[in-house]
């Protein structure tokens, strides 16, 4: 399986709203991120459906920089 293989499945969450919006953001916007990013989105996937949509709608903020690079990325 390839690593963006794995991406894609790890993409896969429980709400249907989170889903489309990661999907959306790995198919349009994570070919042009550097090494560093691309490992920062690795660990916001590791945040719970919950958590990560509220920041992916704006619902709620992080005090992690680089999760508010990639969450306004998403948000676009």
């Amino acid at each position: 399986m390839s690593d963006m293989d794995r991406l894609r499945w790890s993409c896969r969450r429980g709400l249907l709203e989170l889903d489309l919006v990661l999907q959306r953001f790995l198919n349009e916007e994570y070919s042009s991120l550097g090494a560093e990013q691309r490992e920062t989105f690795k660990r916001l996937l590791g945040l719970q459906d919950n958590e990560l949509l509220d920041l992916a709608m704006g619902r709620a903020d992080t005090s992690d920089e680089k999760f508010g690079e990639l969450v306004n990325l998403m948000r676009k």
